[in-house]
């Protein structure tokens, strides 16, 4: 049995699409579980309930933690510690092992490339918590408590990755006849990981002994774009002229006085103003995995728009 707490998102969905590969019990559980094959086993819980999530862990070999928190900093300081800290309970109790699908917010901002020997160094209140997050599972780990990995992806986008930035003000705009936009600078590179990549190199990771207690970054195409080539890029495949607007931090921070989401986002924009650069070089000398380029990734994901 495999377990994905936090079932409903972008990753947890393709990660339940890659689980058959190998187990034939598959567990899904959030407030609204939705079977993604079907033979899936649902389970509806909230997971700041700490006994309800011991009972959805039971029986599991290894569990996902791929739940998605609404994006505001009130709800992550009240949600997020907690249900980290019932999920490593739980794991503990029914000697499961457990994979939580982190991001780069613990690194802050990082002047070149960012690797698993990055330091944590956060530079917003959202990255604190998420440090917070990784050092309560390391401190099982580190003390032969708990079998875990932290799988960290960069920023999305992929098809049917709906929170994607890439998704909707670069390729949704094209595809609606309207320019582009980019945020800050777009004459830096941003790398984006691929949502069907980082979910079956999750599975993949779950599902290698030699993976556990450590952190990997998930595999990333390493030919970093510009923003400005990034949607070149797509504008080209979509078929449209490369038209775009690019929006100043004054300007995000103006729209935030009227959007709650662009609000919350403000403090992140340190990842737009410089090159962000991941590096998965660790996942890519030690597994035969064909990462999606960047070229292949916009590819499909327009075609799933279709």
């Amino acid at each position: 049995m495999q377990t994905i707490l936090g079932s409903n998102g972008t990753i947890g969905t393709y990660i339940a699409k890659e689980l058959p590969k190998y187990t034939d019990k598959v567990r899904l559980v959030s407030r609204n579980p939705q079977k993604v094959n079907a033979d899936d086993e649902l389970v509806s819980l909230d997971l700041l309930e700490a006994e309800k999530v011991s009972q959805a862990v039971k029986g599991s070999e290894v569990v996902y933690l791929t739940v998605g928190i609404v994006y505001k900093l009130k709800e992550w300081n009240r949600q997020w510690e907690i249900i980290m800290r019932n999920a490593i309970h739980a794991c503990k109790k029914h000697d499961a092992k457990l994979v939580f699908f982190d991001n780069v917010y613990p690194y802050g901002k990082v002047d070149g490339w960012m690797t698993e020997e990055t330091p944590i160094n956060p530079s917003s209140e959202k990255g604190k918590i998420r440090a917070r997050l990784d050092e309560m599972l390391m401190y099982d780990v580190e003390r032969g408590n708990l079998q875990a990995i932290i799988a960290r992806a960069a920023d999305f986008y992929g098809p049917n990755t709906p929170l994607s930035f890439i998704n909707m003000m670069v390729i949704d705009n094209y595809l609606k006849g309207k320019k582009a936009q980019w945020m800050i600078d777009e004459n830096k590179k941003h790398s984006f990981t691929y949502t069907p990549d980082a979910a079956k190199a999750t599975a993949l990771l779950g599902n290698t002994e030699s993976a556990y207690n450590q952190v990997w970054h998930l595999p990333i195409d390493k030919n970093a774009l510009t923003g400005k080539e990034f949607m070149e890029l797509a504008a080209q495949i979509i078929g449209v002229q490369p038209k775009y607007t690019v929006l100043k931090k004054w300007m995000i921070q103006m729209a935030g006085m009227f959007n709650h989401n662009i609000k919350e986002s403000v403090e992140m924009l340190y990842q737009l103003d410089s090159d962000y650069l991941f590096d998965s070089s660790k996942f890519d000398k030690a597994f035969d995995f064909k990462t999606t380029t960047y070229k292949e990734g916009i590819e499909e994901t327009v075609r799933s728009y279709k």
